[in-house]
């Protein structure tokens, strides 16, 4: 469980090895009990893990939930974790992590390893022409010209995967900050959007995040 926090707001944590956070960007996923389909399934929405620790995740994501919500999430490397909401971000939440002591120690050597070696990345990853924002959240404006926060995941030249409460059907137009494109297929948490024109290097960040 979370235990305390600074007069800043920020959750703080203890000495101890699991209480060791680390500051991050790692994909991922995460479903609320509440939020289903219309075929009653459980929803499913892409996140980004921005900090991390054995006993606590904040992650910033499209759908907030609420305090004492349970949460069921898929982190890239560090795999499936549980828990319920204990703090709303502006968007996004913190969330504690239910595990046994030995599931705890477990993670906590992950979490040490991969802090680790986080920077020592393959040479050839770095020719991709993906990028993958800082500050995640961008507008999405609907065929009806109706907008809301959508988290965009990484995005090129040419198009972007976005996560969003509505997931708009395969082939509507949409905007995402002041670029338009369509959306081209559906993935598990979101949706890839490819934009009509091709955009220029220099400023296509600057487009597509526009909030």
């Amino acid at each position: 469980m979370l235990r305390e926090r600074s007069k800043s707001g920020d959750v703080e944590f203890g000495e101890r090895r699991d209480d060791v956070r680390i500051t991050v960007s790692i994909v991922g996923k995460y479903s609320l009990p509440d939020r289903r389909d219309t075929r009653g399934e459980h929803r499913v929405f892409a996140c980004r893990v921005v900090n991390l620790s054995a006993r606590g995740v904040a992650l910033a994501g499209p759908v907030q939930g609420s305090i004492g919500e349970r949460v069921f999430a898929n982190i890239e490397y560090f795999g499936k974790l549980a828990g319920a909401i204990v703090r709303p971000l502006d968007r996004g939440f913190v969330m504690n992590i239910t595990a046994s002591d030995e599931e705890r120690s477990w993670l906590a050597a992950k979490i040490e390893w991969f802090e680790r070696y986080k920077n020592f990345d393959v040479s050839g990853q770095q020719t991709d022409e993906r990028v993958v924002p800082k500050i995640p959240y961008s507008r999405m404006i609907l065929p009806d010209g109706s907008a809301e926060t959508c988290l965009v995941l990484d995005f090129s030249v040419s198009d972007a995967a976005i996560s969003a409460d509505t997931v708009p059907d395969v082939g509507t137009v949409v905007a995402i900050g002041s670029v338009v494109g369509r959306v081209v297929r559906h993935f598990e948490g979101g949706f890839a959007v490819q934009f009509i024109d091709r955009q220029m290097r220099e400023n296509v960040e600057a487009r597509v995040m526009l909030g």
